[in-house]
């Protein structure tokens, strides 16, 4: 079964061919990175104009003339309105010009399949780590397609604090890759806190990003690299910690990351030194936004026999639930 996955969440126009859930045939993405590094930011409006100006060039990069579909997944939530939108307009269009099923795609769910991208295949029961730009959620899988969410961000996401974080130490924007590689030229050398939150899965980065904040305000001569280190190494202490309690916990197999700061190397390395059990992560283009893992995600739905009708809709506050 070939599936042509289309993404349009944020500030990344994707679509993917992907068979049998496994296979990418192709997976094309066009990033908007550098229009919004001019504003330190996504801007919701801009990102939707460049998703219609680039969503057919893409489509047809992915799509090549002699490739036979057999359904289309396409991303509903959660994201920017204006952005989803576009992806689901169009996957709407292909779906009724080619009489082809369609079915949408939580995006939180589709970062989880990534990983069945590769050349492993998960074991149940596992825990999976969500952590990206607006989310870290800790959830136990189970079996396919069936979620139950121990832990949730209460504030700062892992990845919005990695891009305050690289505002306030003047690093540039996207804020992860910007931290991550000022990290490797310091030392974690600074004490931060580590906001363990105990008792519970959740996260809180909030704190850490203001004591950050404090600390740089307080001390001019802070060495940017030696901070950045040290920021990096309280996120990823925590995210690490929490995960591997709770895999113990509920018995988990394997360990999956999923989202775009699952590409973070210290946070990878942190996992493969300290996990007892195996740990799984997607290539790194398969982290950040893309098609590839909504195609993914959606040959197990069409399988399933689901199939939307063209009153589909965009949900931008889409949650991840059983």
């Amino acid at each position: 079964m070939r599936v042509l996955g289309i993404e349009t969440s944020c500030d990344e126009t994707a679509a993917a061919v992907v068979e049998d859930g496994r296979k990418a045939i192709t997976n094309e993405i066009a990033s908007q990175i550098d229009i919004h590094a001019r504003f330190g930011g996504i801007v919701p409006e801009v990102a939707s104009r460049q998703h219609i100006l680039a969503i057919i060039p893409v489509l047809e990069r992915a799509v090549p003339a002699d490739c036979e579909l057999d359904g289309i997944a396409v991303t509903v939530g959660p994201g920017l309105a204006g952005s989803l939108i576009v992806g689901l307009n169009a996957a709407k269009a292909i779906s009724l010009a080619k009489g082809l099923p369609l079915v949408g795609i939580n995006h939180l769910e589709a970062h989880i399949y990534a990983n069945w991208l590769g050349p492993v295949t998960p074991q149940f029961p596992l825990i999976a780590l969500i952590v990206s730009g607006g989310h870290s959620d800790l959830i136990l899988m189970r079996e396919h397609l069936k979620y139950v969410v121990l832990g949730r961000t209460r504030d700062d996401a892992a990845g919005e604090a990695f891009d305050k974080a690289a505002r306030i130490l003047g690093l540039g924007y996207p804020g992860g890759p910007a931290i991550e590689k000022a990290a490797f030229k310091g030392k974690p050398t600074i004490s931060l806190p580590r906001p363990w939150l105990k008792g519970s899965y959740d996260f809180s980065f909030s704190g850490l990003k203001t004591a950050l904040f404090r600390l740089v305000s307080k001390e001019r001569d802070v060495d940017p690299y030696d901070a950045a280190a040290s920021f990096q190494e309280a996120v990823t202490d925590v995210l690490v910690k929490k995960t591997l309690s709770a895999a113990r916990e509920y018995g988990a197999r394997n360990i999956l990351l999923a989202g775009g700061v699952a590409a973070n190397k210290k946070l990878r390395e942190k996992f493969q030194s300290e996990s007892p059990m195996p740990v799984i992560f997607p290539e790194p283009v398969n982290c950040t936004d893309n098609a590839a893992m909504i195609a993914a995600c959606g040959y197990l739905h069409l399988k399933r026999g689901e199939k939307a009708g063209l009153e589909l809709d965009a949900i931008p506050d889409l949650s991840l639930q059983s």
